[in-house]
């Protein structure tokens, strides 16, 4: 019996002999993964307006944003939602949690049974609510206001549970959620601060996921190397990386073996694919297959222009990537 997309991305997460690379591209090209979100809420709806150059627009959680009328995708907090702490006792979390806004997921798993279903989080607490706070004021709210910031990331994470087991009960094989913890170089707080603070709400979210029967996929920009023992421990089963030459291919590829996790990445967006190089593009693509075989996934960045990459330099990776795909006779 062939097997499906679904059983080779599972045996890549849990680094379980799987016979081929994970894909992950888009544009009709090779994709092991259907991915779903949660609709949007009905009684909440964005504003937009235009002052001069800037557009401001607000978000789901409150929060209100800017950016350049002339470009920029996401923007920056110009109000955060919880600017002073006293609003912290009448905040209203969004409708995250309403089993309504799940039944588009539900209906689209249940058509693709053959592909890794994937349900997107909004994030772990820090993703959140540093935009709730805004931050640099969260940063000083990690020390100063303990008090505040645990009760903030309780009722975060209390939701982010209940958004889990929705995910779960529509067919989700796991979630995946984006927070960016590291600089170029460095964690963004000292590992110890985030041991105390952080890992508590990963494991608690992590045994949420397990026991659902769910995995949990991570996707941080930066260098987060002083914590992937600690998140593996948590209980997350594969990085997301867009940065893994920032580690050394070599060392990464130790130290996820290591840590039984498995490797989600495209070629290195930072080092790599940008220089237009199609000998160095193909090289890592080949290498990186080599290295992270038997719990690698590859993938395309999904923001060519924003990195100034060619879409053909892009297809220089895919194609390697495939050829090793398929060589398994697995597809």
């Amino acid at each position: 019996m062939p097997m499906t997309p679904r059983e080779v991305i599972r045996r890549n997460l849990e680094r379980d002999n799987p016979p081929r690379i994970g894909m992950d591209f888009d544009g009709g090209r090779m994709n092991d993964f259907c991915f779903a979100g949660f609709s949007p809420s009905e009684t909440w709806q964005q504003k937009r307006w235009v002052e001069g150059e800037v557009e401001y627009f607000t978000d789901e959680w409150g929060n209100i944003w800017y950016r350049s009328v002339y470009g920029g995708q996401r923007g920056e907090v110009f109000q955060p939602a919880l600017d002073d702490w006293a609003k912290l006792k009448d905040y209203q979390l969004p409708d995250m949690d309403n089993p309504k806004r799940y039944e588009g997921v539900r209906r689209r798993f249940a058509q693709e049974t053959e592909r890794y279903r994937v349900g997107y989080l909004p994030g772990f607490p820090f993703a959140i609510c540093r935009y709730l706070r805004k931050m640099e004021n969260y940063f000083a709210d990690l020390v100063l206001e303990r008090e505040h910031i645990d009760e903030l990331h309780e009722r975060v994470t209390a939701l982010l549970e209940r958004i889990i087991a929705l995910y779960a009960q529509a067919g989700a094989d796991a979630v995946m959620f984006a927070e960016d913890w590291g600089v170029q170089d460095r964690l963004l707080i000292h590992p110890s601060m985030w041991r105390e603070v952080f890992k508590p709400l990963f494991v608690r979210l992590c045994h949420t996921a397990k026991a659902h029967g769910v995995k949990v996929i991570m996707h941080s920009c930066g260098y987060v190397w002083d914590i992937l023992d600690d998140v593996a421990e948590a209980g997350i089963c594969c990085m997301q990386f867009d940065q893994p030459a920032l580690y050394g291919l070599e060392r990464l590829a130790a130290k996820l073996r290591e840590l039984n996790l498995c490797l989600y990445a495209p070629v290195d967006i930072q080092r790599v694919l940008p220089t237009g190089n199609r000998e160095l593009i193909e090289r890592e693509a080949h290498r990186m297959v080599e290295l992270f075989g038997g719990g690698f996934i590859a993938k395309n960045y999904p923001d060519l222009k924003g990195i100034g990459v060619q879409p053909e330099w892009d297809e220089w990776a895919y194609q390697v990537f495939l050829s090793h795909a398929r060589s398994s006779g697995v597809v």
